[in-house]
């Protein structure tokens, strides 16, 4: 049994680990100029879907509010590049 433990306590730390690691990207996008137009493409996935964003603080939205934008939009994205890998 001490192995069990230790494989969960080397997983907590690891999951804890990578939290930071995806909270300090969301601070900063790969490529910053990007910023604005990923904002703008959250705004109107969120319109098309009937989700009222506000400019600002939106902790009031539902999970699955807020999981319909970000899905919608990863969708979205997988279909612009796929028809780009189509006309090469």
């Amino acid at each position: 049994m001490p192995n069990s433990s230790s494989s969960i306590d080397s997983n907590s730390s690891s999951s804890s680990s990578s939290s930071s690691n995806s909270n300090s990207s969301n601070s900063g996008m790969a490529v910053p100029e990007a910023r604005q137009a990923m904002k703008q493409f959250k705004e109107e996935v969120a319109s098309e879907l009937g989700v009222n964003l506000k400019d600002g603080y939106n902790g009031d939205l539902t999970s699955r509010e807020a999981g319909s934008i970000g899905g919608e939009m990863v969708k979205k994205m997988i279909m612009r590049q796929e028809e780009q890998m189509k006309q090469q």
